[in-house]
């Protein structure tokens, strides 16, 4: 069985947030007030990774990474709180609305966050019924419905409500409109997170939404994390582009989908035997983010599919995850992304224009879920579609962006898990990281650059914080077999790690933890140390899927402590020592009273006993 070709979602991301708005196009034009124009600076939203199963269990529904942004819809507070807004991209969505449950559904699922409350929302409004929209029954309210290709489904009707993207944006809260759901069938309706958010065309994306209120300028970009690093951002708004960025022409008019000019793949060097109008048919080559794996016509696949398997003479070939899909995969290669070079060759993509970007074995591959070392193609037929779909798979740690105003977008490999920190810091991306010596330099660098230790220094810890999907609850007993992975992972003894504290954060959790040097040592060296640190920064600790997903956010070095040895065993001297007093203390009362008991209250002696003579006292 071959997998089903997912639909186009042209954009959209799957939202997991306290209160979700998504949307989507074909619904008509719908009035949205304009604001005054105002300075456009870009909105800059983080995004964080979710492990998900690379099996890809649902039919139909596969997910690449997740993320994070901060939204709140305003409901009867005096001002607007911060709210975290997880967003999945996922092969559901093919538009522009954005919708979310609301309390008056009546086949909604049990998703992440509460549903929203239109009556509790002083500031919500329902969009009225008007020609460019189809309307209820009632002929009161605009409605929408959604179909799409794996047999889900979602309908309700059009709100209007403000909308904010939390404390990191200079971005005040703007009117928006979304879809309320009172319906939802299918993967929407067990999915975990809340609804959709739509990054397409048409007069219901949030990005013509804000481009229409003139409060940024007509462009976004998007930056996954890699594989199982995850993390990243989406800038909604302009950007400076970095040097070195790879662009494509896209033309709205030729499909509503974001296309680029596709002419050439080539595989270890060499250029597919393939017509360049093989990528130009019917609707061209579409990027989607939020299509999860790449899809190409059937010549082109071929042409692929044997180019790369002519390169792995050393794999074998395995099974795939799923019995119910003919995956192609390949064991013997090491279980770190970052390796994945040195085994599985690298692939080019050109453009029109003569411009080509690298992709790495990491962007054209998924990870086998049962065999380790083993990963799949991320590359499937499009079933007798001659259209080309690029998901989100091809622009893992790959900056992408859409200037629409410009009609065209770009591409710049960087480390997209660490890009959000220079975009706070900087406003723009810096310059890349330095790639890997066996690639272009468009190469992406799985890991940032280690800065070395000041001299030879004695480290007597490593500390590093790690924040972790799951709530503290559901975490909490598996915290021992995390420990565990931990120092398998970094190849240190199991008493080595310890567990500094851990903080409930809501739907994650964010735990430090400590290395500490082997045995009774006081230090570990510094070759040690950065042997540690980097396993730590190129993230190959590798948790198991149900425990969740993780992030580094930081780690420390500290020098050996200069404490005493009592100093540093105080509390276990003080410990002790009164431990040793309240045994002393029970041991004598226990002698005192088994020897009362011994003795008696007195020795009975009868009346006419003699007594022993006693010497009088004189007076």
């Amino acid at each position: 069985m071959a997998r089903e070709r997912d639909p186009f979602p042209a954009g959209a991301l799957i939202v997991f947030c306290a209160l979700l708005i998504l949307f989507k196009s074909a619904v008509g034009s719908v009035e949205v007030p304009l604001a005054s124009p105002r300075p456009r600076a870009p909105l800059i939203i983080p995004l964080h990774f979710n492990r998900i199963n690379s099996s890809r269990a649902q039919a139909g529904s596969r997910r690449l990474n997740n993320f994070d942004v901060r939204r709140y819809l305003k409901e009867e507070h005096p001002a607007l709180p911060n709210a975290h807004m997880r967003l999945y991209d996922n092969l559901l969505t093919n538009g522009t609305v954005t919708y979310v449950p609301c309390s008056t559904c009546e086949q909604c699922g049990n998703h992440q966050d509460p549903r929203f409350q239109p009556d509790k929302s002083s500031s919500y409004q329902p969009v009225k019924c008007n020609p460019d929209c189809s309307c209820d029954s009632d002929r009161n309210q605009c409605v929408y419905e959604r179909q799409y290709a794996e047999m889900s489904s979602s309908s309700g009707v059009l709100g209007n409500d403000l909308i904010s993207f939390g404390p990191e944006s200079d971005l005040k809260p703007q009117r928006a409109v979304f879809g309320c759901e009172n319906s939802e069938t299918g993967d929407l309706y067990s999915q975990h997170a809340d609804g959709i958010m739509g990054l397409g065309r048409g007069q219901l994306s949030i990005v013509d939404q804000l481009v229409e209120k003139g409060v940024i300028d007509d462009a976004f970009s998007l930056c996954y994390g890699g594989m199982d690093i995850g993390g990243g951002t989406m800038v909604l708004g302009r950007i400076d582009p970095p040097t070195g960025m790879v662009w494509s022409r896209s033309d709205p008019v030729r499909s509503p989908y974001y296309n680029i000019e596709l002419k050439k793949i080539q595989v270890a060097g060499k250029a597919l035997k393939l017509d360049p109008k093989v990528f130009d048919s019917r609707h061209g080559t579409v990027l989607d983010s939020g299509t999860t794996y790449a899809y190409l016509p059937e010549q082109a696949f071929v042409a692929f599919r044997d180019a790369v398997i002519d390169q792995l003479h050393s794999l074998k070939q395995v099974p795939g995850p799923d019995p119910n899909y003919k995956d192609i995969c390949f064991a013997g290669a090491s279980r770190f992304a970052s390796e994945l070079s040195n085994t599985f060759p690298d692939v080019e993509m050109v453009f029109g224009n003569g411009q080509k970007i690298l992709l790495s074995p990491e962007n054209y591959l998924f990870k086998h879920s049962k065999v380790e070392g083993a990963y799949c193609l991320g590359v499937f037929q499009n079933g007798k579609d001659p259209t080309t779909l690029l998901g989100g798979i091809i622009v893992r740690n790959t900056l992408v962006t859409y200037d629409r105003q410009n009609e065209k977008i770009g591409f710049w490999k960087t480390n997209c898990s660490e890009l959000w920190d220079r975009l706070q810091a900087d406003g723009a991306p810096a310059t890349a990281p330095p790639p890997p010596s066996n690639t272009t330099n468009l190469a992406p660098d799985i890991a940032p650059a280690l800065p070395p230790l000041p001299g030879e220094i004695e480290i007597g810890m490593i500390t590093f914080d790690m924040s972790i999907n799951v709530t503290y609850e559901t975490l909490k007993p598996h915290l021992p077999e995390i420990a565990k992975y931990i120092a398998k992972e970094l190849e240190i003894d199991f008493h080595q790690v310890e567990m500094v504290n851990a903080t409930s954060k809501g739907n994650y959790t964010l735990i430090r933890w400590a290395i500490l040097p082997a045995g009774s040592n006081k230090f570990m060296s510094n070759a040690t140390a950065m042997e540690i640190i980097n396993r730590l920064t190129k993230h190959r600790v590798q948790l198991p899927e149900n425990l969740g997903s993780y992030q580094l956010i930081e780690w420390k070095v500290a020098p050996p402590s200069n404490r005493s040895w009592w100093h540093q065993h105080l509390v276990g001297v003080f410990v002790g020592v009164m431990v040793l007093a309240v045994l002393g203390l029970s041991a004598l009362l226990a002698w005192s009273i088994w020897k009362k008991r011994a003795i008696g209250p007195g020795t009975y002696r009868p009346v006419s006993a003699p007594v022993p003579e006693q010497e009088l006292q004189p007076i």
